[in-house]
């Protein structure tokens, strides 16, 4: 039985269990009043059809050849626009369940727009009125929260650890805090790490996990603390894809603001549906058989990452 489930494990990590934070990146500078430049950014490995934008009939679109820029495949596009952008829609056609779009609009007037399109919300519409916040970054750390697999399961393996709603919370948040700090450590150019590298440390933490699994809860000593010093790596893995999807300078702390409490915010969501699923499985009496299946499907998904991880380092 334990081997049929560990071969499901690895079959299904195989594809859809093993991507990477990489959302793609529309930016948009209107450089002379109704002309704008616009550059493109799609990850190269994006799931699904390559996708492409639909720009509003008022505007003539001229666009160069792609070209490569770290993870990215990037296009510069030159619009020459009627009216204005403001009040008019932008869609995209082909983006993977697994990708998001932030799309980034500066206005010759200094005016600075951001919002996010995915599959199930592929056109924005560009506000008239100035927006002073950058809410794309919270919908964009919610969204990378719920769809980094990586990370759901390290947030679930952490729900199955620990008892008790508030040290969950305390835990949770202490691997938000050090998610939030080495991504501002790393988008500010201080200090960086190999995205490779640090993508199979974090496999090592998931593996770990697993194994805190194995105990029993008065064996388990201050679960913050790990969840503090493996939150500083995870922070690191998604870094690196923001910096290369850019922030505005202007905006830099209010961006990584609004990413992490999104990020905090897809971390709470996660806990009560879990939390009821555990309620349940304690009145059925299932909870130790169903934390062995847990434990086994963390442990086998964080070797299957590390293998592939560590085998595209090397080759």
């Amino acid at each position: 039985m334990n081997k049929l489930i560990l071969s499901l494990i690895f079959i299904f990590s195989s594809n859809f269990f093993s991507h990477e934070f990489n959302p793609a990146h529309l930016l948009i500078n209107e450089t002379e009043e109704l002309k704008y430049e616009a550059l493109w950014m799609t990850p190269i490995k994006n799931l699904g059809t390559s996708p492409e934008l639909s720009f509003p009939k008022i505007c003539e679109i001229e666009k160069e050849l792609p070209f490569r820029q770290g993870k990215y495949l990037s296009e510069k596009i030159f619009l020459k626009c009627g009216e204005s952008l403001r009040g008019k829609a932008i869609q995209v056609s082909g983006l993977s369940i697994l990708n998001d779009a932030l799309v980034t609009i500066n206005h010759f007037d200094g005016d600075r727009f951001e919002g996010l399109m995915n599959l199930k919300v592929p056109e924005i519409i560009i506000p008239k009125d100035k927006q002073v916040y950058p809410t794309g970054y919270f919908y964009l750390g919610v969204e990378h929260l719920l769809g980094g697999v990586d990370h759901v399961v390290f947030v679930l393996g952490l729900i199955f650890l620990i008892s008790g709603f508030i040290p969950l919370l305390k835990t949770v948040t202490a691997f938000t805090l050090a998610h939030s700090i080495t991504l501002a450590i790393s988008v500010l150019g201080v200090f960086k790490l190999p995205s490779a590298s640090t993508e199979a440390l974090i496999a090592l933490t998931i593996i770990y996990l697993a194994f805190e699994l194995t105990k029993t809860e008065s064996q388990i000593k201050r679960p913050w603390l790990m969840a503090f010093g493996f939150g500083l790596l995870h922070g690191f893995g998604f870094a690196g894809a923001l910096s290369e999807i850019g922030i505005a300078n202007d905006q830099l702390f209010l961006s990584l603001l609004f990413f992490n409490i999104g990020i905090e915010i897809g971390q709470l969501m996660i806990i009560p549906l879990v939390g009821l699923v555990i309620y349940v499985l304690n009145f059925i009496n299932l909870k130790n058989q169903f934390r062995m299946l847990i434990t086994y499907g963390i442990g086998g998904m964080g070797v299957f990452w590390f293998v592939t991880r560590i085998w595209s380092i090397v080759n």
